[in-house]
């Protein structure tokens, strides 16, 4: 009997996944420094987007020239230009990948807006008023640059330490049930009483 293979996934989502789980850490460990040097740039040292591109790209043309000429010094042919293409597999990936993203996101919306009940679409609307009011906060470069370093942190912290996470996660709720049962105990009990206080004296008046 043979054994059904279940079908693997994109080969571009799981290198995603490789990045943000930390798999690959030098390539994880280059988007999060240069996510850090763009912002810091930008941000902080108030340099100009087409200036620090400029810089980038001055930066690649030197060492690749450098490095060509260090290779024909030392009479090894440099790489052939020829090799530096997309493939038409790599290109039809991108390409499902960008009509599967907004294929998604046109039924996600579909799916709130007709099918789903009113509670769900208030809840969406509160979200996005609730992302609205955060802008307002945060020009663009900083949201962008807070997304990159939540991705790149978050789902690595959570894959090493989810179980210790889940257990104080538990905890959290137990205590804040147990505190929400005290509360409602001493309202319920002090309503009781002021209750009991106004029937008193409500036969008091009529006696």
């Amino acid at each position: 009997m043979s054994s059904v293979t279940p079908p693997s996934s994109s080969p571009a989502l799981d290198n995603f996944r490789d990045i943000i789980l930390w798999r690959r850490k030098k390539v994880s460990a280059t988007v999060l420094l240069v996510s850090t040097a763009t912002w810091t740039l930008l941000q902080v040292y108030q340099f100009n987007f087409i200036t620090v591109v400029s810089w980038l790209a001055i930066f690649i043309l030197a060492s690749l020239f450098l490095w060509g000429n260090i290779l024909r010094l030392l009479g090894k042919e440099p790489p052939k230009v020829s090799n530096l293409e997309f493939s038409e597999q790599t290109t039809m990936e991108i390409s499902n990948t960008s009509r599967t993203v907004m294929e998604d996101v046109l039924r996600w919306m579909f799916r709130v807006t007709v099918e789903e009940n009113w509670f769900v679409f208030a809840r969406t609307l509160a979200g996005l008023l609730l992302l609205s009011y955060v802008g307002t906060l945060f020009d663009f470069l900083t949201l962008v640059y807070i997304g990159i370093t939540t991705l790149m942190t978050v789902p690595g912290i959570y894959m090493k330490y989810g179980d210790q996470i889940k257990r104080h996660g538990e905890r959290v709720k137990g205590e804040m049930r147990r505190f929400y049962e005290m509360f409602d105990e001493k309202v319920s009990s002090q309503f009781a009483k002021q209750e009991k206080e106004k029937k008193v004296e409500h036969e008091k008046k009529l006696d």
